[in-house]
């Protein structure tokens, strides 16, 4: 206890801690912790909903961030690898929101690219699940990033996407959403 309590005052007393507010993800039309709407769902794969992208707005961006991130991602997906379902790189540090059907639309941010998905094109997948399963997981994820661009194509895969925003994360936030059919 004692450590922790000299490592603390020692990164104070240096300025190595720095505040500020704690990053935030909210959207109309995701409650976390509950099922997403057919709106979200994917249409194809035997599921039958509207595929529309989800409004995502976020604040409290960390100091120094210089560009955003957002994934979608179903860590129940019966793969080993869980299921990439959206990856938008590459929007503006002055974005802080993305709004309704923006990837279908092809209104998201000027210069944000969306990565391929897992169903193997690039834009937002919705939820699809296998009939049966328990209801999965989804969890959407805005990253505040510490590089302008990161250099990837719109053909990146998500896993791809994933290490490059990960390696360069500076604070995330996220909401979780469930869907079973």
């Amino acid at each position: 206890m004692r450590l922790i309590t000299a490592a603390l005052m020692a990164a104070s007393v240096f300025g190595a801690t720095t505040a500020h507010a704690e990053m935030k993800l909210t959207s109309k039309d995701l409650a976390a912790g509950k099922a997403m709407a057919d709106a979200q769902v994917f249409n194809g794969f035997g599921c039958s909903g509207r595929n529309i992208s989800p409004e995502l707005a976020w604040s409290g961006a960390p100091e120094g961030t210089k560009s955003f991130a957002v994934m979608a991602y179903d860590p129940d997906a019966p793969t080993g690898s869980g299921w990439w379902h959206w990856s938008v790189f590459n929007i503006p540090a002055d974005a802080s929101k993305i709004a309704t059907g923006a990837s279908g639309d092809k209104k998201l941010p000027a210069g944000a690219v969306e990565g391929r998905t897992d169903f193997g094109t690039s834009g937002y997948g919705g939820a699809c699940p296998p009939a049966g399963d328990k209801p999965h997981r989804y969890q959407f994820t805005v990253y505040a990033l510490k590089v302008d661009k990161l250099p990837l194509p719109e053909t990146a895969p998500g896993a791809m996407v994933g290490f490059y925003v990960r390696a360069n994360t500076l604070d995330k936030a996220s909401i979780e959403v469930t869907y079973g059919r």
